[in-house]
């Protein structure tokens, strides 16, 4: 209660001031948001309060997420209307170097964000990370949101006026910004050193205001505001207590002189609030919701001193009749020029394919990102921005500013899985190394499992939506055979695959292709018990796919779905195989047991579907299917029954059984599955699947069940280096209990 009555003798003291000193002026009312990271997401309430309130705000200062927010308000969007955006914003995504898994053409999509570790080659060398974010996605969210007031270049000229602060990282010194572009602006007061690359801007190199001035009273006072009202979400320096490693102390000196600025301009602040916000901290958006919420109680509860304070100035001056203008209606811009800068690598023409982009065409926000969409997903560009610069009333030159991807990394992986073992991941990726256009990638599992891959991938065409592929593979795993659930025995299975392909991508979620493959496999038993097998089995393929993905991410995808068909028709076997029965060979087993080595069809099918159910419950429906058509008992085409996580040709993964518990030629499964998000990064998995097989033909080599059902419980964490899941697993025929454990995406 004695901060309120403090607030309240400062506004009678206010008052009492304005009747000695004859004011008879309305006094502009300025508004001042602090820094914070996450907890300036609080801010939001405060806005909400003065609108309540009926204050009407001329003047608008913030820094980093203040200036966000901030910016927003003095577009003329109302406290309302910017809740309503922050709550709808993915914050893991648009705070990260990640994009949307939709924004990438097809042939990248199963490369995205797969490896631990991505290293560029630039300067004669592969150079580390640079561990700072630019996000892709943040420009594009800042071009959209700020939109409607594209034209508007000096920021004065906003319905409400604005400045917000930055630090030139050359001197030291706070940077006003007050003119130019507002996303640029909003960025380089944000950019926290180390955690977001600096923003080369106005010729400068600026990074986050906070280092100078994170609560910038004075700027507002500057301004013209006769009273500012400051929202203040900053933590000070830290307690005696909580210096304890060189981290906070690195932290607490560089923010030494930003607090003494802050005292500074607490005192030069007319209505003062401050949130605590608990343990929160700049880090907490995965606690997004409820930080909107507390900064919302506060507001609420610090509504009556504003209303209280509205109400003595309508009384002293009269009713308020500025009419400060909201947000202008500003749909669409006709753009009749424009200018592409920093292509080096790649040219315009491919770059407008690319966005495909239209010279004199009106232009809405939501097409602008989706053109900037269209030419990150070929991962030949690192962050495209683009900036309108009015021509007419209404028409625009768009300025697109490319900064383009090195053209070779190297990337690394941990794996660890119940089935392949420990293994390290590492993969060279190249782009036009060959030729134009193209990209080259050679990827090495190194373990228990050794396995590779090779594939030259050309684009061709004009728009380049027409590809040609040529790839190899090659593995040598280990993989145990049974009977009746029971383990029989193991073997060591090589593998060779050639494949040459073309394929359309109708669009960046949809491709259609054919392909001609080679197929050869090696057999080498290691555990010899009953019947077995030694030696070769080689086939030629042709074939079809199709595929559909629009996931929303690889790892723990929320929402969208996934699908690969393939059917085709495999041709000239040629087996050398020989029988043995616990050890001694079987001379002409495959003639009298009439197992045939013919060619026969096939059909495969995978498909994934997740639903978001209710706030943090996914739903996730799985379908798998393979069919070999008058196979003919010959099983070493069979599918491969069991495990969790899909490793291998041929592979029908299913909860409660390991891998290759059943081969059948012909095989249907479902799962569904229920995920909850317990942390930001912490997941909790339940599913049950149902599986028929043999329902084409009966084979020699499988179980005398036909319908298998399990269940399977996950906890999931996503790790740096990737997912990390264990699992507990049950079958209903196998009636055993099985643990599983997978780290890392299957190579």
């Amino acid at each position: 209660m004695l901060k309120y009555l403090i607030i309240i003798i400062l506004s009678g003291f206010i008052f009492e001031t304005i009747n000695a000193q004859n004011i008879t002026k309305r006094p502009a009312i300025g508004l001042t948001l602090s820094g914070g990271g996450a907890k300036g997401l609080a801010h939001i309430g405060i806005l909400k309060a003065i609108d309540s309130a009926g204050i009407k705000v001329s003047y608008v200062t913030g820094t980093s997420m203040g200036s966000i927010i901030g910016a927003l308000y003095a577009s003329g969007y109302s406290g309302k209307e910017i809740e309503k955006i922050a709550r709808n914003i993915d914050w893991d995504l648009l705070l990260t170097n990640s994009s949307t898994l939709r924004s990438l053409i097809m042939e990248e999509k199963d490369e995205y964000n797969k490896y631990a570790v991505e290293l560029p080659w630039q300067d004669k060398g592969f150079r580390l990370p640079n561990g700072v974010i630019e996000s892709q996605e943040l420009w594009l969210k800042f071009g959209e949101l700020f939109f409607p007031v594209y034209n508007i270049k000096d920021f004065s000229k906003l319905p409400r006026a604005f400045q917000c602060i930055a630090t030139d990282i050359s001197t030291g010194e706070m940077y006003v910004l007050d003119k130019g572009e507002l996303p640029y602006a909003i960025r380089a007061s944000m950019a926290i050193p180390s955690v977001f690359t600096a923003v080369e801007y106005q010729n400068k190199k600026l990074v986050d205001g906070g280092i100078v001035r994170n609560f910038p009273i004075t700027n507002a006072k500057e301004m013209g505001a006769g009273y500012v009202i400051g929202s203040d979400v900053s933590s000070g320096l830290l307690k005696k207590e909580k210096i304890n490693n060189i981290f906070n102390i690195i932290a607490q000196i560089a923010f030494f002189r930003e607090d003494a600025d802050a005292k500074k301009e607490k005192k030069m602040c007319d209505f003062y609030i401050h949130q605590a916000l608990g343990t929160l901290n700049m880090g907490s958006f995965s606690s997004s919701a409820e930080i909107i919420d507390s900064g919302i109680a506060k507001g609420n509860e610090i509504y009556p001193y504003l209303k209280h304070f509205a109400d003595s100035l309508n009384a002293i001056y009269g009713t308020d009749t500025i009419t400060l203008n909201t947000v202008p209606k500003i749909d669409s811009v006709k753009i009749t020029d424009y200018t592409i800068n920093g292509l080096h690598q790649t040219g315009n023409d491919f770059f407008l394919h690319r966005i495909q982009f239209t010279n004199n065409k009106k232009y809405t926000a939501t097409d602008l990102t989706k053109m900037i969409r269209n030419a990150f997903g070929t991962r030949y560009y690192n962050k495209v921005v683009y900036t309108l610069q009015p021509v007419t009333d209404s028409s625009a030159r768009i300025i697109f500013d490319v900064d383009e991807n090195p053209l070779v990394f190297a990337k690394f992986g941990i794996g660890y899985n119940s089935f392949q073992g420990v293994s390290v991941i590492s993969n060279i990726t190249l782009r036009n190394f060959l030729t134009d256009y193209s990209r080259s990638m050679i990827s090495l599992n190194i373990g228990e499992n050794m396995r590779l891959k090779a594939q030259h991938l050309q684009f061709i065409g004009k728009t380049k939506s027409f590809a040609v592929a040529a790839g190899l593979q090659a593995e040598n795993i280990n993989i145990n055979t049974y009977k009746d659930f029971a383990k029989m025995g193991a073997y060591k299975r090589g593998g060779f695959l050639a494949d040459i392909s073309s394929r359309f991508s109708v669009k960046k979620s949809t491709s259609i292709g054919t392909g001609f493959k080679f197929e050869s496999f090696n057999y080498k038993p290691q555990i010899v018990t009953g019947l077995s097998i030694q030696g070769n089995n080689s086939l030629y393929s042709v074939y079809f796919n199709y595929k559909l993905n629009t996931l929303t991410n690889n790892i723990y995808p929320r929402k969208g779905l996934k699908l690969d068909l393939e059917a085709g028709r495999s041709i000239n076997q040629n087996a050398k195989l020989k029988f043995y029965d616990n050890g001694q060979f079987i001379p002409n087993f495959a003639d009298s047991t009439k197992i045939s080595f013919e060619d026969f069809s096939y059909f495969n099918f995978k498909m994934d579907y997740y639903i978001p159910v209710v706030r943090k419950y996914v739903l996730r429906a799985n379908v798998q299917a393979g069919v070999n058509f008058n196979q003919k008992d010959n099983s070493v085409n069979n599918y491969f029954i069991g495990g969790l996580t899909p490793t291998f040709r041929n592979q029908i993964t299913f909860a409660g059984l390991a891998e290759g518990t059943v081969m059948s030629s012909s095989v249907a499964s479902i799962n569904i599955a229920l995920r909850r998000q317990i942390y930001p990064s912490l997941y909790v998995t339940g599913s049950a699947n149902g599986l028929i097989y043999d329902f084409i033909q009966k084979n020699k080599t499988t179980t005398k069940n036909s319908f298998l059902t399990g269940y399977a419980l996950t906890l999931g964490y996503n790790l740096a280096l990737g997912p990390l899941e264990i699992s507990a697993m049950y079958s209903d025929q196998y009636k055993t209990l099985l643990s599983y454990i997978n780290l890392g995406i299957p190579f």
